[in-house]
């Protein structure tokens, strides 16, 4: 099984370790992240993903031919994100290839299909990770869709009768609809019988998640935080901080008290002018890339395509062509625009040895 665990909590000793370096050309890549499947059951109102009308899938024999490479390459862990992964016609096909090499799988979901396929997920994946956006009725809201909180606690409790060793966390994206309800989210996610809850602000920038040429400022403002909203969303991490000293220090809550106030409080702030955003030590497109449901590849979730793996033949042929070299060389996440603005870093560490 795979030595990258899922969902990696950084213990004193491992956050002491450095990120892994910048290396080019890319020959080691520990995480992929898949879309398997282009649409989504959810009409979130902090994602356009769901306004996707054409139906894009990555099929099995296509993973079958590019898997030797991704070997070859290293690679750990399969992220199924999207687009909802469960809504592909023959997902478990593709992941039973993966599972074959010895690659662990983390599935994205919204948690409206986990009890129709809780056999096959605890058969294939070994971690699973839900949206989570507060209580039932904040949720359901958000969601927009009937009984969402409902289908999504039928679903953990299928997944964790399957099988105790699947890990099933919480992941909330913090925006004007729930921002007050930080407290709320932490005790939803413990009645659903979660193993954590992590959160994030919401992008509003980038184009990611099916917004070309992103958000008119109107639309932005329907899910950004107001300056108005800022010192209640203070107020309530404060709270958070206070009430649940233990589930921080448990792990529950998967980021430190200062994390969460760098990653909400003074990330919103930022976004309306009033104080810097914080830095961004991230090495995502030197450990990780993205590939969607028709093709396109890119080196994390909001930066621009670097090419198509169909269209090159393999992921290498994309990643080290000369325009990709030149991205990553050229790319300084602690000033780019759009690294300075994102709502999920990742800064992969070796994992420590015993």
């Amino acid at each position: 099984m795979t030595t990258l665990r899922p969902q990696p909590i950084p213990t004193p000793e491992e956050s002491a370790l450095p990120p892994l370096p910048h290396v080019d050309p890319i020959t080691q890549l520990p995480i992929l992240i898949l879309y398997p499947h282009s649409r989504c059951n959810c009409r979130c109102l902090m994602c356009d993903i769901w306004r996707v009308k054409t139906r894009q899938e990555i099929c099995a024999e296509e993973i079958a031919r590019w898997l030797g490479e991704w070997r070859t390459m290293g690679v750990q862990r399969v992220v199924l994100s999207g687009g909802e992964a469960l809504l592909h016609s023959h997902l478990w096909e593709l992941c039973a290839l993966l599972r074959e090499a010895d690659i662990g799988i983390t599935l994205l979901s919204t948690g409206l299909l986990l009890r129709r396929d809780a056999a096959s997920i605890v058969r294939y994946c070994d971690d699973v990770i839900v949206s989570l956006d507060g209580p039932e009725e904040i949720h359901d809201r958000i969601r927009n869709v009937p009984h969402a909180y409902r289908r999504l606690a039928e679903g953990v409790t299928a997944v964790r009768e399957a099988s105790a060793d699947v890990c099933v966390s919480g992941r909330c994206t913090v925006q004007q609809a729930n921002y007050h309800a930080l407290r709320a989210t932490v005790n939803a996610a413990r009645a659903l019988g979660l193993a954590r809850i992590s959160f994030l602000a919401a992008d509003t920038h980038s184009e990611a998640f099916n917004r070309p040429g992103g958000w008119e400022p109107e639309r932005a403002g329907q899910v950004a935080l107001a300056p108005e909203a800022l010192p209640r969303l203070e107020a309530e991490l404060e709270a958070l901080e206070r009430e649940h000293a233990d589930d921080f220090e448990r792990g529950f809550i998967a980021e430190s008290p200062a994390k969460l106030r760098r990653r909400l409080y003074q990330y919103y702030a930022a976004a309306v002018g009033q104080e810097p955003f914080p830095p961004n030590t991230c090495n995502a497109p030197w450990v990780s890339s993205v590939i969607e449901a028709d093709g396109t590849v890119r080196p994390c979730f909001f930066q621009p395509p670097l090419g198509n793996i169909r269209v090159a033949g393999s992921l290498q042929a994309v990643l080290n062509a000369p325009q990709s070299l030149a991205f990553r060389q050229n790319l300084d996440t602690r000033t780019d625009p759009i690294c300075q603005r994102c709502v999920c870093t990742l800064a992969l560490r070796p994992t420590p040895t015993t």
